[in-house]
């Protein structure tokens, strides 16, 4: 239960304190920069998270370290600003007044045309900037993942990032670091340990003091829509113009962004970030680095959760099926009393998850992965990066002594109306060789296990088709047989 109780929400603007009461729950924090307090230098490109147009920082205090990190501004709600910094880009120049190493940069190496983009790129090599001082020309596309530029390319662009890493951040040349002690203090004092409670006319905002209290809060509330990250909620209210009241705000609960990681396996707090999971995940399961790192922008894995896409169900989600080949299980909780269930049973149906009122999912364990184990996963979309999945497919197999497949798991995303299992397939590889033949049978068997839907993302054939030889795929890098792959007709080799 809450230890004491707040009626607005308290929070840093670049230099200012903010207190606000009586917002709605679906105000986003792009409107409320350049309606409310006309900063109008953070622009509105697509309202869904996926051009970068709207970017900002948001610090916030992780276990004593303050981090910046960027954000979609069009799809971050008000009511998670509780105790954070929130930068825009009129805030990122010099103490004195001039540009910052990146703004100059971006000057100097012409990475900037119309303009419109140019204020969020800004905040994202801004935010690289401050984490990385050395970064690669991979770090710095991965940080671009997520804001699109239609006017120079982003040769300029990459250029001026390099150029301004030859600057180190200090306090003669940057704002945010110049006043970092005094930051770290502020927010410090801003996170009492009080539950908020926000009214409206148009509904209700809670932040729960801790994960108990939100136990509490949604066993009376069960109606309320959850809020972790609001990458996907986000679009809800942007896109689909749905009233989400009362809202509960999950993302600043320290006791639900837990990671642990041992020889059992790695347990994820159901308020984790893509981005804070990578270093745990992809150092018990390195075949999912590319997929993570393909996961919306860097924005995205910012906000996001792995809780949340779990919970949300979307059958083209992209970290259940590699979850679920891994056998991974999810706890859910309502009041005192949690339930732990395999993963794969959490989906029932399209938009149906064995979830009661009132129960949230709390967390979620993955099994270690063993040395002797084939594990890989694969996403398949129209454009390499910041897409949604057209498919999602992951694999796990194991071999005997003899060198039959011991064991299989197998599951797809973007095939079913839930991320779904290959029963099929897998009993036709389980007791049989490591082979050609094999794998082929097991092909065969996905069009019982399947038979997907065609829409803009890919018509049925081509999903089935890529499914089909993402087992070849696997079964090739498993064991280097040089085997041709079978082509889609509308495909011409050259």
């Amino acid at each position: 239960m809450a230890q004491s109780h707040r009626t607005f929400i308290r929070f840093l603007l670049n230099d200012q304190t903010v207190e606000l009461s009586g917002f709605a729950p679906d105000l986003t924090l792009l409107d409320w920069l350049r309606l409310d307090r006309r900063l109008t230098g953070t622009k509105e490109g697509c309202a869904e998270g996926d051009c970068g147009a709207c970017t900002v920082l948001v610090g916030r205090m992780d276990n004593g370290i303050l981090i910046y990190e960027s954000v979609n501004a069009c799809i971050r709600f008000v009511g998670s600003l509780d105790a954070t910094h929130v930068v825009s880009v009129e805030y990122l120049n010099r103490p004195d007044g001039a540009l910052s190493a990146v703004q100059q940069a971006m000057v100097d190496y012409h990475g900037s045309q119309c303009g419109f983009c140019t204020p969020g790129i800004v905040a994202s090599l801004h935010g690289l900037w401050l984490s990385d001082p050395e970064p690669s020309e991979a770090d710095i596309e991965r940080a671009l993942q997520g804001n699109l530029c239609r006017c120079t390319g982003y040769e300029p662009i990459v250029k001026a990032a390099i150029a301004a890493s030859k600057t180190i951040p200090s306090e003669d040349n940057d704002r945010l670091v110049a006043a970092y002690g005094r930051t770290i203090e502020t927010l410090t004092g801003f996170a009492d340990g009080a539950r908020v409670t926000i009214e409206s006319d148009r509904g209700a905002t809670y932040l729960p003091a801790d994960a108990d209290d939100l136990a509490t809060l949604y066993e009376s509330h069960p109606q309320a829509t959850i809020v972790a990250g609001s990458t996907d909620v986000g679009l809800w209210v942007t896109k689909h113009m749905r009233e989400i009241a009362p809202v509960i705000h999950i993302g600043h609960l320290a006791d639900l962004k837990q990671i642990a990681l041992d020889e059992d396996g790695l347990t994820l707090g159901a308020g984790v970030s893509y981005s804070a999971a990578h270093g745990a995940l992809v150092s018990a399961f390195p075949q999912m680095a590319e997929l993570w790192d393909r996961i919306g922008g860097e924005q995205v894995r910012n906000m996001g959760t792995v809780g949340g896409n779990i919970a949300n169900g979307s059958p083209i989600g992209d970290t259940p099926p590699p979850l679920i080949a891994l056998d991974a299980s999810v706890t859910l909780r309502k009041g005192d009393s949690r339930r732990t269930v395999p993963l794969e049973a959490f989906f029932i149906d399209y938009g149906k998850q064995d979830r009661q009122k009132g129960e949230f999912v709390e967390s979620v364990f993955v099994p270690a992965l063993g040395e002797t184990v084939f594990f890989a996963v694969y996403k398949i979309s129209k454009r390499r990066d910041e897409d949604i999945s057209a498919l999602c497919a992951a694999f796990r197999a194991t071999l005997d002594s003899e060198g039959l497949v011991d064991s299989a798991r197998i599951a797809f995303g973007g095939m079913a109306g839930t991320p779904k299992r290959a029963a099929a397939a897998e009993a036709a590889l389980i007791g049989q060789p490591w082979t050609w033949d094999t794998i082929q049978q097991a092909r065969a068997a996905l069009a019982t296990d399947y038979q997907p839907l065609s829409d803009w993302r890919a018509s049925a054939d081509y999903r089935m088709l890529s499914a089909q030889n993402l087992m070849i795929r696997f079964f090739l890098e498993t064991c280097g047989a040089p085997v041709r792959i079978e082509r889609h007709p509308a495909t011409v080799e050259a």
